[in-house]
């Protein structure tokens, strides 16, 4: 066929239609952006590339890039992170903990996943453009710590947990070794970071600290 044969349109697309794209595999790949280089590491050429749309595709269908963020936390948190969702429906208030903590660090060392965490990775916001994610982000880390200390005091109401133990500072013990594993992991062994082994010990030592009940 000569190029004066061509014809100017396909019945597929016709002239002025955005292409088609999946639209669940494009915001899987924006959570994974997010997820290895955090909200202002993730530009949008990254993030159109990895989604494998245009710009106006992107706008067109997500918005702008913070409402794309948001979604992609959505993402995070109802898939690599119901571990959190899971745990806090175990039966005792130590199985609690150590699943949140074993969760964490398998998933920040899983080879198939960008490493860390996204909840962490977001906190690394410094312009002032990006405070409101900031500030979105730090109260979905502290929606977070209620759910978990609210899951220990009824551990204590239901004598799970001792009475001298204090459902605030196990869940501040928690989050800050679940915070800490991510940094660890992301660093990777050869950058001088914790693998899974290394992190499951970290965590066995921990447990030990847990209290006991005094029967």
């Amino acid at each position: 066929m000569s190029a004066a044969t061509l014809p100017l349109t396909t019945p597929s697309r016709p002239v002025g239609r955005p292409r088609e794209f999946d639209r669940d595999h494009a915001l899987e790949a924006a959570m994974r952006v997010f997820w290895r280089h955090g909200y202002e590491g993730a530009s949008l050429t990254a993030l159109t590339e990895a989604m494998g749309i245009s710009r106006p595709s992107l706008y067109a269908a997500f918005g702008d890039k913070a409402s794309l963020f948001r979604e992609s936390v959505a993402r995070y948190g109802a898939g690599p992170g119901r571990y959190v969702r899971r745990a806090l429906g175990l039966l005792t208030a130590r199985e609690v903990a150590e699943a949140l903590l074993r969760g964490a660090a398998a998933l920040a060392t899983d080879p198939s996943c960008p490493g860390g965490c996204l909840w962490v990775q977001a906190a690394l916001v410094s312009s002032a453009e990006a405070a409101t994610i900031r500030d979105e982000m730090a109260a979905l880390r502290a929606g977070g710590s209620v759910q978990i200390q609210a899951r220990l005091e009824r551990a204590r109401r239901d004598g799970d947990l001792p009475t001298h133990a204090d459902p605030a500072t196990l869940t501040s013990f928690i989050v800050s070794l679940m915070n800490g594993m991510a940094v660890q992991a992301t660093n990777g062994p050869g950058g001088r970071g914790l693998d899974r082994a290394a992190l499951n010990r970290v965590i066995d030592l921990a447990m030990t600290a847990w209290p006991a009940k005094l029967n």
